[in-house]
């Protein structure tokens, strides 16, 4: 029995179609920039975002990083979510790798930093201080995507007080989905951007930092530094490209299958379901710590892997299907049946 994985959709496995790509992909040393899959991807990647330049990268976790510190130099400061993944799940890379300090506040319920407790956080032009120069965002934030409207006053207000905008939008394909717009009205309001590929859009590896030509070709040299230069990465970058061309649409099933679940959890009533209309593709729930922890092992025995704690979140993806969704409902049933009796 195959594994019903809703720990993460970085789980996703690669497609025939898209292994096929993979394996007819032409190739060269994208160190020398002659990897014309790469140039291909980077090309392609930019027209969809909106920017003059992207660099791919191993990683969101690169991606972000090589975006701060070509925002930022040493002793500079990022306003970022005290939740955020650039500052919570990336082991500290700017701190320790750039000297560039972060300055966390908490998310508001709805995902997005208070613009007046961001500005509180901006630090005076005072030796006494780092120096306040970037402000991150995160698209979508634990599944949600961000409010249009808010996007727009975050650059406005980015631009008030001259700071740079970054976006880590690792899932920001998601969000576009969810809303229906276009990619650019969303990555129109910030400087630079990050995507990542190996989530939701499936890929095995890599993800996409965009901004302009000058910003781009600062980042190619932190890419080097961080040991980012992958020679032959044209098969990496076919995945990529085959995901853009072909994975984006069909996010939406991945959305109906997490309002699914959150339905159908739901009626259990020793869970707590988060409900929250600007979901995508997770679903959160809460028990007391017996429940979640028997819970993730009668299910573990069934092949549903789900990573358990204070919260718990289950995350839909490409290879979760309908038949999917009903069994992991009939197994959740099944173990608060046993639990009753």
């Amino acid at each position: 029995m195959q594994a019903i994985d809703l720990r993460s959709d970085t789980v996703t496995k690669p497609s025939e179609a898209m292994r096929k790509v993979m394996a007819g992909a032409e190739v060269g040393d994208d160190v020398y920039r002659d990897d014309p899959t790469v140039n291909r991807l980077e090309a392609f990647a930019a027209e969809l975002l909106g920017f003059e330049a992207t660099i791919f990268t191993t990683s969101g976790t690169q991606a972000n990083l090589i975006g701060i510190l070509s925002h930022c130099g040493r002793g500079d400061e990022y306003i970022v979510g005290q939740g955020a993944h650039t500052y919570r799940y990336e082991g500290g890379g700017a701190a320790v790798l750039g000297s560039v300090q972060p300055q966390p506040i908490e998310f508001e319920a709805d995902s997005t930093l208070s613009l007046a407790k961001v500005e509180e956080k901006i630090k005076p032009d005072d030796i006494h201080f780092a120096r306040t120069r970037l402000l991150c965002l995160e698209n979508t934030q634990n599944g949600k995507a961000l409010p249009l409207p808010y996007l727009a006053e975050a650059a406005a207000f980015a631009k008030g007080k001259n700071l740079s905008l970054h976006l880590d939008g690792a899932r920001l394909m998601n969000a576009v989905v969810k809303q229906g717009v276009g990619v650019r009205e969303i990555t129109r309001h910030f400087d630079s951007v990050s995507l990542c590929l190996s989530k939701g859009l499936g890929a095995p590896v890599g993800s996409l930092l965009a901004g302009n030509r000058a910003f781009i070709e600062e980042a190619r040299k932190w890419r080097k530094m961080t040991g980012g230069g992958m020679r032959q990465a044209g098969l990496l970058a076919a995945a990529g490209l085959y995901a853009l061309e072909n994975n984006i649409d069909r996010l939406a099933q991945d959305h109906r299958h997490a309002e699914s679940l959150t339905e159908g959890l739901a009626q259990f009533a020793a869970l707590t379901v988060d409900k929250n209309p600007a979901q995508t593709n997770m679903v959160f729930f809460t028990a007391d710590a017996a429940t979640t922890r028997d819970l993730a092992d009668f299910l573990g025995r069934r092949q549903i892997l789900i990573s358990p704690g204070k919260t718990t979140r289950l995350v839909t993806h490409l290879d979760i299907n309908d038949e999917d969704v009903t069994a992991i409902l009939l197994a959740f049933a099944e173990f608060f049946s046993g639990r009753r009796s």
